[in-house]
């Protein structure tokens, strides 16, 4: 434990940063024009300290395991050199640790008409078939952009043939299959499989597995769709007791903390058993770095156990009670700067984000700062939020948001350093993570149901949201790289004009 004790305090400091912000806003919200029953502001002041806690145990447990237990996976499977051994292990990989996810059993719970078990069979069959598809990406050097047109463009021509209660859930699902149990290890994982390459593009190649298992839950979820025709969706709110004293309030926590227990125990099973018959099999690590991982892995399982309890217990009520609260105003268009306000810091709660960003900047040598990356990531949000809080209001169909953004976010494909497209493909996966679960979908739904509008079709879809517009801000980011490059700004190698701007050498940290 004295060993961890510094990065223990780093990382309490960064999840200080993260979710402090929040929850100032809420508070101020609270004292000022929404206020909040008693009970509800103590259970999100308590959850905001697990919140804290758990991402502090997350974020130190998935660098001190998730991430090497990908990285080793990837570069052993790699090694074999048998292509049908990696396309096995990598559809179980996929299949496994997309069920592993527990952001997936919220969305199966909140789909109409479609049993649970189906739904995420469908989601998982997916996840695994597109990480076969990255990895036989990255073998034989593909390049990504082609690909997530592709992919892209039959998933909007797809939703045209998918029933309006069922169209926001399916794009949402491409968000909450990637987050914090699926992220640090299938990005470690491309790290693993880049280690093996000796070619000068097997840095850029590196991203791009997360953008690819995002995409292919959305597919699986369209085509589920339509087979199955839901109509008529009954789906009502979850209704959320307040706690009436501070016995309650524990007892609030403390029922809840074995639930959670179970549920994370049973998702990292599955990756557990995994990677233990590769060790057993092919790795076979010293005894020292395998205790390491084990370390890491009580982190992990700590982590997100405190983190989703205190998501899920404090800070869903309030988000739903706030939204409620605001949609009920006179001027309930409030909503909307409000929501950005919230969604430019709330992604910073992320747990995935700080993985997503601590692998950039190892891979480009400090060439795309995590300062650069939380602002974009930031704008982004708050402009999908913005975006969700006027469909909400006006009620209408999520293609007008998706479609045109969508369009914009792969014609910057064509224009925009590889790598950066890679990035921003993986962030909106990242980006739309528990928290975005567990406050701002609740926040969506209280407005919704203030406004008197449709839940599934309209108060859905915030997910979906927050996924699109990182693919945007990021790539844009990548070409003002692009032009302050060009204009001597920033030093480049010798190599740096085949990467289209690839990112090796002596950079200067890019800067917002």
């Amino acid at each position: 434990m004295r060993l961890y004790k510094p990065k223990l305090q780093e990382k309490l400091e960064e999840a200080f940063k993260a979710v402090l912000p929040v929850m100032g806003i809420v508070l101020f919200l609270c004292f000022s024009v929404a206020p909040v029953p008693p009970g509800i502001l103590l259970e999100f002041l308590a959850g905001g300290v697990l919140l804290i806690v758990g991402m502090m145990f997350f974020t130190l447990g998935a660098e001190l395991s998730m991430t090497p237990m990908g990285e080793r996976v990837g570069s052993t499977m790699t090694r074999s050199k048998r292509l049908w051994v990696m396309v096995v292990l990598g559809f179980i990989l996929g299949f496994v640790i997309t069920i592993s996810e527990p952001d997936l059993q919220v969305l199966a719970g909140q789909v109409p008409s479609i049993p649970g078990t189906v739904l995420i069979l469908a989601v998982a069959c997916g996840g695994g078939i597109f990480l076969v598809a990255a990895l036989v990406r990255m073998l034989f050097g593909i390049a990504l952009a082609p690909m997530l047109i592709v992919l892209y463009t039959a998933a909007l021509i797809l939703a045209f043939f998918v029933p309006g209660d069922f169209l926001a859930v399916a794009f949402d699902s491409g968000g909450v299959t990637t987050g914090p149990m699926t992220v640090p290890f299938i990005m470690a994982m491309g790290v693993g499989i880049a280690s093996i390459r000796n070619d000068k593009h097997a840095a850029d190649d590196s991203f791009g597995l997360v953008a690819l298992c995002s995409v292919g839950p959305v597919l699986a979820v369209l085509l589920l769709g339509m087979i199955f025709h839901p109509e008529g969706s009954n789906y009502a709110a979850a209704q959320h007791m307040e706690a009436a004293d501070s016995v309650a309030l524990r007892q609030m926590f403390t029922s809840s903390i074995p639930h959670y227990m179970v549920e994370i125990g049973m998702s990292m099973l599955p990756v557990l058993v995994f990677f233990a018959l590769f060790q057993v099999v092919s790795l076979k690590m010293d005894k020292r770095s395998l205790g390491r991982i084990l370390v890491g892995l009580v982190y992990t399982y700590v982590g997100l156990v405190l983190f989703l309890t205190g998501a899920n217990v404090g800070f869903m009520p309030a988000g739903s009670f706030l939204g409620q609260t605001l949609g009920g105003l006179s001027m309930r268009w409030i909503v909307i700067p409000v929501g950005m306000v919230i969604g430019y810091f709330i992604v910073l709660a992320e747990p995935a984000v700080y993985v997503l960003m601590k692998q950039v900047e190892e891979l480009t040598d400090g060439a795309v700062s995590g300062t650069a990356m939380k602002m974009s990531l930031s704008i982004g949000v708050a402009v999908s939020i913005g975006l969700a809080m006027t469909r909400v209001l006006t009620g209408m169909s999520i293609l007008w948001y998706v479609i045109p953004g969508y369009i914009l976010a792969l014609v910057l494909t064509f224009v925009t350093p590889r790598i950066f497209t890679a990035i921003a493909f993986d962030s909106g996966g990242v980006a739309s993570g528990p928290m975005t679960a567990a406050f701002l979908l609740p926040f969506a739904i209280g407005v919704c149901q203030a406004v008197g509008g449709n839940l599934v079709r309209d108060a859905f879809g915030v997910v979906a949201m927050v996924a699109m517009t990182p693919l945007i801000t990021i790539q844009t980011l990548g070409l003002i790289y692009q032009l302050r490059t060009r204009r001597g700004m920033v030093p480049v190698t010798a190599d740096s004009g085949d990467l289209g701007l690839e990112i090796y050498g002596d950079y200067d940290i890019i800067e917002l």
